[in-house]
């Protein structure tokens, strides 16, 4: 196992993410098949475990947590998170003391080694630090005094604008931050210029989402056999991990695995440093430029300045590029927080983009497209007060 050093300590390269566990066939999780996978991540050296209240209705705490203490408490490090990006109308509010000692009881331990800020994004930044009556940094601090979190920090699907926000506010206090990285979103979500602003803070990466949730893991067969020449030893994951390595040394890289045979390839990949060369490199920026590029724009601006809307198109393009490799809770709630007016469907269709665009897009015919998909999706609110409400019911 290849290990990284945090704060005098050596943490595996690979944690093991809990969002995705096995299940059995009636959607509960499956013990065993974990208490298999978190056996095999242990004996290669495997030492942080990723939860958080949300995932699988509150069951993967209690799952992890069971499944980590058939070892002894020094083997493991244990992160856990505050969802404060549910804190939306129509959900009872959180109160951060009730939520952190569930969870304690939950995952059944004393205190987390990590413990992290959830899911900061253009809609929950008002509720981190928009309310001063939420007083949630406050609290999890003086947890922090107690010893009851060993290290702070917070993950964030903001762009770079949100991301340079909260840290104004908040940075100071956090020791770690875990945003969505891979070799796609290095340049869809602008993956590098977050990893920038992190460097210059001073704040460690933590890698979430290294294969965008499965979609870098299998690719249609003429790219695969391409790949499998290149590295016939390596899966098709082990790409986007292996490339995760040439990116200014991430701290953590998280996978959330959700069978036994995922866990033992991901830990063959993270068993030895074999970084990608030139060509290997050449071909995953090919991949990552077909799948960001369904709309070709450049963010050139061009558009943006002849618009009677003021909208602005690129984002709305990259947003439609983005839903397009993937549907993205996340980008619904950066689309949700531009507000009213500033949406696909403000566009009048007058065509003023399209004529200067030296890319020849049809603007408003992507607007359309993105108007109607995004219409037809749930809201940020609405999918918050579902998972709320389904957390509810199986606690019940």
């Amino acid at each position: 196992m290849l290990f990284n050093e945090f704060r005098n300590e050596k943490l595996s390269a690979l944690g093991f993410g809990a969002m995705r566990l096995p299940l059995l066939s009636d959607g509960t999780i499956d013990q065993d098949e974990l208490d298999r996978m978190v056996d095999a991540a242990i004996a290669a050296g495997v030492n942080y475990f990723d939860t958080a209240h949300p995932y699988h209705g509150g069951k993967s705490e209690v799952c992890l947590g069971k499944s980590l203490s058939r070892y002894p408490r020094e083997r493991w490090n244990l992160a856990d998170k505050f969802p404060g990006h549910q804190n939306v109308k129509g959900v009872r509010p959180l109160v951060p003391a009730e939520v952190f000692e569930e969870q304690l009881r939950r995952c059944g331990v004393e205190y987390f080694d990590f413990y992290l800020l959830h899911n900061v994004n253009e809609n929950s930044l008002a509720s981190y630090y928009g309310n001063p009556e939420n007083r949630f940094l406050e609290y999890f601090l003086e947890q922090k005094e107690k010893g009851r979190i060993r290290h702070l920090g917070f993950s964030c699907h903001a762009a770079p604008e949100g991301l340079k926000q909260f840290l104004a506010l908040y940075g100071g206090h956090m020791e770690f931050c875990q945003i969505q990285l891979n070799y796609v979103d290095w340049t869809l979500q602008d993956a590098k210029t977050k990893v920038d602003i992190l460097r210059q803070a001073g704040i460690p990466v933590w890698v979430m989402e290294p294969v965008r949730g499965g979609r870098l893991a299998a690719f249609d067969g003429e790219t695969e056999a391409r790949l499998r020449t290149l590295r016939p030893h390596d899966s098709i994951p082990a790409w986007a991990f292996r490339w995760l390595r040439t990116v200014p040394q991430p701290t953590m890289i998280l996978s959330g695995m959700s069978s036994l045979a995922q866990m033992e390839d991901n830990l063959k990949t993270f068993s030895t440093h074999e970084p990608l060369n030139g060509e290997e490199l050449r071909e995953l920026e090919k991949i990552a430029a077909r799948l960001c590029s369904m709309i070709p724009c450049t963010g050139c601006r061009y558009c943006c300045a002849g618009c009677p809307m003021g909208l602005d198109i690129p984002l709305l393009l990259s947003m439609a590029n983005d839903m397009a490799v993937s549907d993205s809770f996340n980008t619904v709630a950066r689309y949700t927080a531009l507000g009213p007016g500033k949406g696909a469907g403000a566009c009048i269709g007058c065509g003023q983009c399209s004529a200067a665009c030296p890319q020849k897009i049809d603007v408003p015919e992507q607007m359309k497209k993105l108007d109607a998909l995004m219409s037809a999706h749930k809201s940020w609110e609405e999918i918050c007060r579902e998972r709320a409400a389904e957390i509810e019911k199986k606690q019940a």
